[in-house]
């Protein structure tokens, strides 16, 4: 059979069943379909973790519904349609719901679309399975996409004057380039004083920010990841001290569809790791432990001890040419100013412990400063370190150039709303990693190529 009559036949037979008998699956034990109002597609459908064998998807529709995702394969006219786990969006999750495909084939393309209440709605997306490269070929090159500090002006709730937010059309540039992955490095959302006094403040502002038209596109284009910053936790420059901790993680993970939640497994954290093709992405929490420097009383901490010990023993275990460590502020400028790691000694002993066991290849990937800028360091060993940061898409930019960091590479700083491609390329053991830092418009500012042998 055809595959497009094979889907249609799917569909027009789902809606007789479900308009028949009132339920949401086709199973013997369905049962009866909470909502019959047509809900209008939020945000989304957006891609989360994508691996060989799953992909995990989020949607938002604006009222309570029944969402489940039809997926299929796009090649090949005999692979049946199928559905997820059906969920339930409620105003617990702003009427949002993640959904895990499974049991996928590496290296293939699928289809995927929403349904709501029964019915299809919204656009068709299209997953790529990552490929079993390993033992077989070179790895795949690829290009991710790097950037932080995305503020979305609302006048209601603003503090008076010009809108700190603009030029949204960053998102459709970064779209433009074809990304196969996008991370982002924090500062996703700006909580407002009227949001992070209650859950529903967060729900808010993650929707508010997440439905914006520019957005929706490099939503459903690649793979999307995140960290978190401060204006995604609570208040301006908040850690440990603040109260509703639980609140910025039940919302990061409610809106994100990372691969998992707690680095190491069952820490109090939103951290995780992942490996796109040969490349290994690791995802601190810089906020759920960290410990104001004007505190006198106790041991300043940004990652605390047992995130920071896994992530050494993670990087020493990780054979990958290039060890992406992403985090909100900047780890190698060595200016104790704002919030970059320069003001803790977390950063000192990462350094050094890196450099005792002899990791190679280590790139921080950090956003929070509104500029951009390279900073690099080599170690006595011989490794060395980068620290790339980009930032902002969104919110107002700064020059920070005048500002005497000793490991900033010449050249490197853009100080206007900016992201980054990181294209990865090459053979198994000679990747280049080629940074390329794009404006708002999509236009190159300066580039610059890693060579895994020389790292």
């Amino acid at each position: 059979m055809n595959k497009s009559i094979s889907v249609l036949y799917f569909l027009l037979s789902t809606f007789i069943i479900l308009n028949v008998t009132g339920c949401r699956n086709t199973s013997s034990t369905c049962e009866p379909s909470c909502c019959t109002i047509n809900p209008v597609v939020v945000s989304g459908p957006m891609l989360g973790h994508v691996s060989m064998r799953s992909a995990n998807v989020w949607a938002q529709v604006d009222t309570k519904s029944d969402l489940a995702m039809m997926y299929w394969e796009m090649e090949g006219d005999e692979a049946p349609s199928q559905f997820t786990e059906w969920e339930v969006a409620t105003s617990a999750t702003a009427f949002s719901a993640q959904f895990e495909i499974g049991d996928l084939k590496p290296g293939t393309n699928y289809q995927a679309v929403l349904f709501a209440n029964g019915a299809v709605l919204g656009d068709t997306i299209v997953i790529t399975t990552q490929t079993l490269w390993d033992y077989r070929t070179d790895p795949p090159d690829f290009k991710a996409v790097v950037g932080s500090c995305v503020f979305v002006n609302d006048s209601i709730y603003d503090r008076p004057g010009n809108g700190y937010g603009g030029e949204y059309k960053v998102f459709e540039s970064i779209a433009d380039a074809e990304p196969d992955m996008m991370l982002w490095l924090g500062d996703n959302v700006y909580l407002r004083e009227v949001d992070f006094q209650s859950y529903s403040g967060y729900l808010y502002r993650y929707t508010h920010t997440r439905a914006i038209p520019e957005m929706q596109e490099l939503l459903m284009a690649c793979p999307n990841y995140a960290i978190w910053d401060d204006h995604d936790f609570g208040p301006n420059d908040a850690d440990m001290s603040w109260i509703h901790r639980d609140w910025a993680q039940e919302a990061f993970k409610t809106f994100w569809a990372n691969p998992s939640y707690g680095a190491p497994s069952g820490a109090d954290n939103v951290g995780t790791a992942f490996r796109f093709n040969d490349v290994e992405f690791f995802l601190l929490d810089n906020r759920s432990h960290r410990i104001h420097p004007n505190n006198r009383t106790q041991d300043l901490k940004v990652l605390g001890d047992e995130q920071l010990d896994w992530l050494i023993a993670a990087l020493n275990k990780s054979y990958a040419p290039f060890k992406m460590v992403a985090m909100g502020g900047q780890f190698l400028n060595d200016v104790a100013k704002h919030e970059n790691m320069a003001n803790y000694p977390e950063r000192q002993e990462i350094i050094d412990r890196i450099e005792e066991e002899h990791i190679h290849g280590v790139i921080f990937l950090t956003g929070d400063r509104h500029c951009t800028d390279m900073s690099r360091l080599e170690l006595e060993g011989g490794a060395v370190i980068h620290d790339l940061t980009v930032s902002p898409l969104t919110s107002g930019a700064y020059d920070n150039s005048k500002e005497n960091n000793t490991l900033r590479i010449e050249g490197t700083t853009a100080p206007q709303r900016n992201f980054a491609e990181l294209n990865f390329s090459g053979p198994r053991k000679d990747r280049s990693c080629e940074i390329v830092i794009k404006d708002n418009e999509g236009v190159e500012l300066w580039s610059k190529v890693l060579k895994s042998k020389e790292l």
